[in-house]
């Protein structure tokens, strides 16, 4: 290998580490927080935190090292054109297009390592992710409330706060539970509490020794209640999702299916999430290739200006693989056409702006010289 490929080698990947570590470590962030937002909100549990930030991070890969990589070339690229490291270069005789065997050989790899991941990787993190919210959704009201933490369950409809037991026997000790129903709010207080199962499956906590005061907002009505047991349904095995949730359930399942069975399957749904996972190695090259007409610039102009415009065509590529998905599930494009055509159209922008850097212009004629006055 030549020094010029071995040197933008090295640069590139060099690069890519810094931008992909910076972007995991920014995504990895975010993730942290939402998730421990839904932990505190009782929505998953505080144990399974790890494990959804570390399949979450799996899925997030494919994305994160499309982007590192556009921008690790970018930035190559620009360098050597703003440090005047591309004039040594074009006088020993190499020209822009010199540049594609070396990116394609940093673009190659990742872009095989992208299609592992989207096409087997992902997949199955996304099943590993819905057997922990499942495994979490399916525990009862009361398995999810931890002694000396207040949890909301039924979108903030319960709120429970339990002590730990102290007779034998008991699942919970002193318990505080504030429930609102259509016309009454009530607080309910207990000395202790456990679960029971009814034979149609329905599962009920029961309360010993307690009170249950209910009050009625807006009005001056007031209900107090003595009682040595009492009990409320916690769920039932024919309650029913929103249509937001089912929605949720519905993607969360048709990311979690496997290739093969997308590809063995005709719906617009499974030719989508197909198309999607086609799309990404194709983009990760696409767009490796892009970033080197993008930072081919004039060292004497501002830098801003061009890596936003890199930054714009590079969201609106992922934007509009994003609008063909859609379309695709939709049944308004076929799969034929949409897993190509977005490639296709910024193939050809980038052939035809590597064109416009490799173009010699012509002179321009000074006219007609003056003749001299005589």
């Amino acid at each position: 290998m030549s020094l010029f490929k071995r040197s933008v080698v090295s640069e590139i990947m060099s690069h890519a580490g810094v931008v992909f570590s910076t972007l995991l470590i920014v995504w990895l962030s975010v993730l942290l927080v939402r998730l421990l937002g839904e932990a505190a909100n009782g929505n998953i549990g505080a144990d399974v935190v790890l494990g959804l930030a570390a399949f979450s991070s799996i899925t997030a890969l494919p994305v994160i090292l499309s982007v590192s990589l556009f921008i690790a070339v970018l930035t190559a690229v620009t360098r050597n054109f703003r440090e005047s490291e591309m004039v040594v270069w074009f006088t020993s005789g190499l020209s822009l297009k010199d540049w594609v065997p070396p990116v394609l050989r940093c673009a190659v790899p990742a872009a095989i390592l992208i299609a592992i991941l989207t096409l087997v990787a992902s997949p199955w993190a996304y099943r590993q992710i819905a057997e922990y919210r499942q495994r979490y959704e399916q525990r009862s009201d009361l398995s999810k409330v931890t002694a000396g933490q207040f949890i909301e369950t039924e979108d903030g409809k319960r709120v429970f706060f339990a002590e730990d037991p102290t007779k034998p026997g008991d699942q919970l000790g002193k318990v505080i539970a504030r429930v609102i129903d259509p016309e009454w709010l009530s607080v309910i207080s207990a000395d202790s509490a456990r679960v029971e199962t009814e034979p149609d499956g329905d599962r009920f906590l029961i309360l010993s020794q307690g009170h249950r005061y209910d009050l009625k907002p807006g009005k001056p009505d007031l209900r107090l209640f003595d009682f040595k047991r009492y009990g409320f349904r916690l769920e039932s095995k024919n309650d029913s999702g929103s249509l937001k949730v089912a929605r949720e359930m519905a993607e969360r399942q048709i990311k979690a299916r496997p290739t093969e069975q997308l590809v063995s399957d005709h719906t617009d749904d499974a030719r989508s999430q197909l198309m999607w996972r086609l799309a990404l190695p194709l983009a990760a090259l696409n767009l490796a290739l892009l970033a080197i007409p993008l930072g081919a610039v004039n060292p004497r102009l501002g830098r801003s200006g061009d890596v936003l415009i890199a930054g714009l065509v590079a969201l609106l590529y992922m934007n509009l693989i994003n609008l063909c998905r859609g379309w695709i599930g939709k049944g308004q494009l076929s799969f034929g056409l949409g897993v190509w055509l977005v490639h296709a159209l910024f193939t050809a922008l980038m052939i035809y702006m590597m064109w416009r850097k490799l173009r010699i212009k012509a002179p321009k004629d000074p006219g007609p010289a003056a003749e001299p006055a005589g």
